[in-house]
């Protein structure tokens, strides 16, 4: 069997391109947007809106300042099953890789500034009060939904 060059590569790809995306965006943000500003794209539906959290998602945990040690904790150890685990299936590496590049772009702004960017809003979903978030927490998302998606078309173990 011959092996592979680079294992988990799609793991790696789907990393960096969200970091990469998540980075650039909020970095768009914070040279176009004032604190506080909102944009609407589409009104009432989808806006920009520039905010900073201090916390993780719906603000739980605000001010906690472990939050960033839990975000290289995450990172650290998603790399070394990358790298020293098994060969991931297509799920698994879309999915780690997602929530890894998610934990890494929210580490950034974390470790650099204490604080997290966000800026997408969806003030269509008034009767939760949707908090605002950005492209890292999305990427968490998807990453999670895809392992739930590999877990449920997972056969039962035979007894």
């Amino acid at each position: 069997m011959q092996r592979q060059p680079f294992k988990n590569l799609g793991f790696w790809l789907i990393a960096i391109i969200g970091v990469l995306v998540d980075y650039l965006s909020k970095r768009w943000v914070l040279a176009h947007f004032s604190l506080g500003e909102t944009r609407p794209l589409i009104p009432n539906v989808f806006h920009f809106t520039f905010v900073t959290n201090t916390g993780a998602a719906f603000s739980l945990f605000e001010g906690s300042d472990w939050l960033k040690w839990l975000s290289l904790a995450v990172s650290l150890g998603l790399m070394a099953v990358a790298l020293w685990g098994p060969h991931l299936s297509l799920w698994e590496q879309l999915g780690y890789g997602c929530i890894l590049s998610g934990a890494v772009g929210n580490g950034i702004d974390r470790f650099l500034w204490g604080e997290v960017v966000d800026f997408l809003h969806l003030p269509i979903i008034p009767v939760i009060n949707f908090p605002i978030f950005n492209l890292a927490d999305v990427a968490i998302n998807i990453g999670i939904v895809c392992l739930l998606i590999l877990a449920w078309r997972q056969p039962e173990p035979e007894a």
